[in-house]
């Protein structure tokens, strides 16, 4: 069985090679129970907080196009693990033969993730942002951020980039690190800048990208204008935010899945809750958009807005897993 270190799966996995094997997946389909949550009681002993075990499992069969490949994802949060100087987050992913369960490949689960969900926004960005797409706002700085202004940048012909984050000085450390390391990802010419305006830089972007863990709004629906694409990534729990009520109104809605953006995200569970949106304002996911079963963007739209919600998807870990294990 091959071990893959966070180094390792980040060499192997090619951006738009993960991104069109995304696509290829969302339209074949896959066996994707829901993810498993999982408290773990006081593991310190009286007093210490609860750890959650995560367990997301997906599968594929054997075709005459394809192996058969199982994958399980097991992630660990333990708050108390601060104070003994260790990351409060563990992840693995374990790629197994569809076909024999011979354990194939164990890969770091915390890059397997960074990659795959920065690629699931760089599909829905093919489907739904504007292709002439020539700007981009971040807003967050943490460890995603980087990979999804790269993979946005990849998909379409973006020539400046924005970041704004809570922290100022982080925002500047991030544009001044991709003003190195985009230009040589993409080999072109890119402009990076931190900004502090966050109203203003919304309104001029081609494309918003949001990776937060806010629970109030960071991008307000009357900042928007005709024909922008909204990427929100963060805000992964029902009392998260980034995105207030008249964003979600004025904007076409996607998801990556239903069952997850349904349940799980606050820019969707919110205002279904407050009446501001019904189901069927979702106009599809990455299932239905990968068939072709429901509209994206038309080239030539110069005035929808799109909003696409992303919780991440057992599917979308095999994608990255077996591409990296085929790349070995």
């Amino acid at each position: 069985m091959k071990i893959l270190s966070g180094a390792e799966v980040d060499t192997a996995i090619d951006d738009l090679a993960l991104v069109d094997r995304l696509d290829a997946l969302f339209r074949a389909g896959c066996e994707m129970p829901r993810r498993h949550h999982h408290t773990l009681a006081a593991p310190n002993g009286p007093g210490s907080a609860d750890a959650t075990l995560l367990l997301m499992p997906a599968w594929t069969q054997r075709t005459a196009n394809a192996l058969g490949r199982i994958g399980i994802k097991v992630v660990t949060v333990f708050p108390d693990n601060g104070r003994q100087s260790l990351p409060s987050i563990f992840g693995q992913y374990l790629l197994l033969d569809g076909a024999t369960g011979l354990p194939l490949a164990l890969f770091d689960g915390t890059v397997l993730t960074k990659r795959r969900t920065a690629c699931a926004s760089g599909l829905a960005s093919r489907y739904l942002s504007p292709p002439d797409a020539a700007s981009l706002l971040m807003i967050g700085t943490g460890a995603l951020a980087p990979h999804l202004v790269r993979v946005h940048a990849k998909v379409r012909p973006i020539a400046r980039v924005s970041i704004w984050g809570r922290d100022a000085a982080k925002a500047q450390r991030l544009a001044r690190d991709l003003a190195h390391s985009l230009p040589l990802a993409l080999g072109r010419p890119v402009a990076v800048q931190a900004v502090a305006d966050r109203k203003a830089a919304v309104a001029e972007a081609d494309i918003v990208s949001c990776a937060t863990l806010s629970k109030t709004p960071l991008v307000e629906g009357e900042w928007l204008r005709a024909g922008q694409h909204l990427d929100l990534v963060g805000a992964y729990t029902p009392e998260m935010r980034e995105s207030d009520d008249r964003a979600v109104r004025r904007a076409r809605l996607y998801v990556d899945t239903r069952a997850g953006a349904l349940e799980e995200a606050g820019d969707i569970v919110q205002p279904l809750a407050a009446g501001t949106i019904v189901q069927d304002d979702v106009i599809a996911d990455l299932f239905e958009l990968s068939r072709r079963q429901k509209p994206g963007r038309d080239a030539s739209d110069r005035s929808a807005i799109t909003l696409f919600k992303s919780v991440g998807a057992a599917l979308e870990d095999l994608a990255a897993a077996e591409l990296a294990f085929e790349a070995l």
